[in-house]
């Protein structure tokens, strides 16, 4: 079976990510500066797969480091490139941080598969790259508008460096997949959404929150013209994402691609605002959130969920899970991890 490259593969989505390859037969090796994830996640899929993939560390901002690992794995048939830091909020405060990291390792990637004859890439995009959006839902063909944050950017460029290259000659298929938003965890609770610090996103402050380890939940803004006030945003479970990029790994090295770069949107098609989450989250669990409105928070944008129709006919993948079942997974994940 082929083996599969994952940048980034002790991260959130990545972890999640090399469990479905796993699965589905996929030899994995993972390259994480370990930055924003821990090392024994390595041990938590070997549990739940009973495989345990290669694990490199380093930082892939270095390129020669890059070309030696990827020489090194002169096996690798594709590349999943996660690796980069994706904190809206911390983009705006340190845009250069986004933009040396996001950028440059991408860049070494590339010149790293170049080097070494790998082809394929699926690059983990961003609903970001839309902005706000003039028409909902988004589809595929909706306009790139100008980024609402320095890591919206650094999404909107990754793509373009991607396509540039392809147009200058370089023998390369990619497919980018836009996601939502990514929540939830694996049914074993084993791996789930762990960010070093504070966490920037929803549900990882919720269930921290709950789980008495931060203080009150500050919901950014009511006065949004969404119909209670808070933003709405497309909650897709992380195992539905995750399995996408299985799908999409399956297609470009059964060259079933019908262009050398392709784009899907992966979401679930609905939008659930910020207090909808909260609500839903109380009743899946049992648990109440103990929340607050405070202003809004710069680089957020009002609202956006996806057209998957593409996704869900070409691909053949399609959402299956739930809201409740997101937040019920990513609430056992917490408990398990806190030993609550």
């Amino acid at each position: 079976m082929s083996k599969i490259l994952v940048s980034g593969g002790t991260g959130y989505i990545g972890s999640h990510t090399v469990v479905e390859l796993q699965n589905a037969g996929f030899e994995v090796a993972i390259i994480d500066s370990l930055a924003n994830s821990q090392i024994d996640v390595i041990d938590h899929i070997e549990q739940i797969t009973g495989k345990r993939p290669e694990f490199y560390q380093f930082d892939l901002k270095e390129r020669h480091d890059t070309r030696a690992v990827l020489k090194e794995l002169d096996n690798i048939d594709a590349v999943i490139h996660f690796a980069a830091y994706k904190s809206v909020g911390e983009s705006v405060a340190n845009p250069f941080k986004y933009y040396r990291n996001n950028l440059q390792s991408l860049m070494n990637m590339i010149d790293g598969m170049n080097r070494n004859h790998v082809r394929h890439m699926v690059l983990s995009s961003s609903c970001t790259v839309y902005g706000q959006p003039d028409v909902l839902p988004v589809t595929e063909q909706s306009p790139v508008k100008p980024a609402d944050s320095p890591y919206g950017s650094t999404k909107q460029i990754s793509e373009q460096i991607i396509q540039d290259a392809i147009r200058s000659g370089l023998d390369m298929n990619a497919i980018a997949l836009r996601y939502f938003n990514p929540i939830g965890a694996h049914e074993s609770a084993k791996i789930g959404e762990l960010p070093v610090g504070e966490p920037n996103n929803l549900v990882p402050y919720i269930t921290q929150s709950v789980a008495g380890v931060r203080g009150q939940l500050k919901v950014f803004g009511n006065d949004y013209n969404t119909p209670d006030g808070t933003p709405i945003r497309d909650y897709i479970h992380v195992v539905d994402l995750a399995k996408a990029h299985v799908v999409a790994i399956k297609r470009l090295l059964e060259g079933k691609n019908k262009a050398n770069y392709e784009v899907f949107n992966l979401g679930t098609g609905t939008g659930n605002s910020v207090l909808e989450v909260i609500k839903t989250f109380e009743s899946a669990t049992g648990q109440n959130v103990n929340y607050a409105v405070t202003d809004r928070r710069a680089g957020d944008i009002e609202k956006v969920w996806a057209d998957t129709t593409l996704a869900n006919t070409e691909l053949g993948w399609k959402a299956e899970k739930s809201l409740a079942d997101a937040l019920r997974s990513a609430w056992n994940w917490e408990k398990n991890y806190r030993n609550i």
